[in-house]
């Protein structure tokens, strides 16, 4: 036997054993729910909540640790990632696309957990659809949802909600969302989705929000909130809003009332985004807003001690460095001064009235005598100029360092609490990941 078929005969004894421990009920009373009990908390979940940091390689765990860090104490304080920490996952897609994925392949496998090429919505490398765990879920009599900073179309949702031989068809993946029959869909996009269409979602049952203050009013059926034209606002633009937690929160407990369970999808999807721009500023404030939905989610395990999260990355954007230049530094400082994202501070350099005044006070530090040079010639260029010089500008004080405006092929970190936790201890791939969980869903009655 080659190294090859070992190590597929070792996956498949391993994920049996899985399956087994998925299957073993309490008792042979058909009224009891198929978990073991272990003390006072399940072994395997009744729910099932699934994160992902969109772009959020281990650097930016690394860097979100030292930006929250306390300068006035020795210690640097532990984040909720440090916390969670369990594993690895590689993150390659198939082979035709080589070693470095897109958010399409990597969310294909880990909803499916099957390799595919770079853009495909959960689709084989033939364009065959591939069944996700939402529709596992859904088929076990399971509610399901998806809380996204992106539009919820977007290749990550879409790839645990529906199937299409390409990311970029953003209006066939909304029309196709009328029939995935998931609860909860929240998120931005609005876009994408017509009053015509939004009325046949309102005729299959569905309450549509078309502003996040509605949010709170909904207490109980099916969802779909759509927050923005594409995208929700950068959250460090937005700081009050706790948006992806506030949605995070509402679909806990929307979900919560099925009897039988839930799997709710939750992304940090303009970690990404802040990524592809090499923007520290705003990719700080991202994270700050996904570990604080990590920490909602947390929170309902406490008082729900059924619930499995899993959190990953499905990527590395950017290539972020700590510290740059041949210098051993990285000055948090100046990027917790900082109120607003590059994007806010380079539209208001551009109003009437003294500008570099404004672009200061949005910095939190005083730019040099080069930098307002900089600055000045960047202005006159225009907005898209000018936030790339703001970007730049915030690099050199806080000695950032980028690699590229894509993505890479390192590995990334795998986060859990919850029953069967231990399942994604160590190195693992993203389809493994995905395996795994397919595997602790309860077993389909025929």
């Amino acid at each position: 036997m080659g190294a090859r078929q070992k190590f597929i005969f070792l996956r498949s004894c391993v994920l049996s054993g899985i399956a087994l421990l998925a299957s073993i009920s309490v008792s042979a009373n058909t009224d009891t729910p198929v978990h073991t009990m272990l003390g006072d908390a399940p072994s395997v979940p009744k729910n099932i909540v699934i994160m992902i940091g969109d772009g959020m390689g281990p650097a930016y765990t690394s860097a979100y640790r030292y930006f929250k860090d306390n300068p006035d104490t020795q210690e640097i304080e532990q984040t909720v990632f440090d916390r969670l920490l369990v594993g690895t996952s590689s993150t390659y897609p198939a082979r035709v696309s080589g070693y470095v994925t897109d958010s399409a392949a990597s969310a294909t496998a880990l909803a499916t957990g099957v390799k595919s090429y770079n853009g495909a919505i959960s689709v084989d490398v033939n364009k065959q659809p591939i069944e996700t765990i939402m529709e596992k879920a859904k088929a076990r009599g399971l509610a399901t949802g998806v809380a996204v900073t992106s539009q919820i179309n977007h290749a990550t949702p879409a790839a645990f909600l529906s199937h299409n031989e390409s990311r970029r068809n953003y209006d066939e993946l909304a029309i196709s969302y009328l029939s995935t029959d998931a609860d909860v869909m929240l998120g931005g996009g609005q876009r994408y989705f017509p009053a015509s269409l939004i009325e046949k979602f309102e005729a299959k049952g569905y309450q549509y929000l078309a502003d996040f203050s509605q949010l709170d009013s909904v207490n109980q059926g099916k969802v779909i909130g759509l927050f923005a034209d594409v995208q929700l606002p950068w959250a460090i633009d937005d700081k009050e809003s706790n948006k992806l937690s506030k949605m995070t929160a509402k679909a806990l407990e929307l979900l919560s009332q099925n009897e039988k369970g839930f799997v709710l999808l939750v992304e940090g999807s303009l970690i990404d985004w802040a990524g592809h721009n090499n923007d520290i500023a705003t990719a700080m404030g991202e994270m700050e807003e996904f570990a604080n939905a990590i920490e909602v989610v947390e929170q309902f395990i406490r008082q729900n001690n059924d619930t499995l999260m899993v959190v990953t990355a499905d990527h590395n954007t950017g290539g972020l460095s700590i510290g740059a230049n041949d210098e051993y530094k990285w000055d948090t400082s100046i990027l917790r001064g900082i109120k607003a994202s590059p994007d806010f501070i380079a539209n208001d350099a551009l109003k009437d009235g003294d500008w570099l005044a404004r672009v200061t006070l949005s910095l939190g530090f005083v730019p040099n005598e080069q930098d307002v040079i900089q600055l000045s010639t960047a202005r006159m260029q225009g907005k898209e100029v000018m936030t790339t010089a703001i970007k730049l500008l915030i690099d050199r004080h806080s000695n950032t360092g980028w690699t590229t405006g894509g993505h890479t092929g390192v590995d990334v970190q795998v986060f859990a609490t919850g029953p069967a936790s231990s399942l994604f201890s160590g190195y693992q791939d993203n389809t493994d990941i995905a395996a795994k969980l397919i595997s602790l869903l309860p077993k389909q009655k025929h």
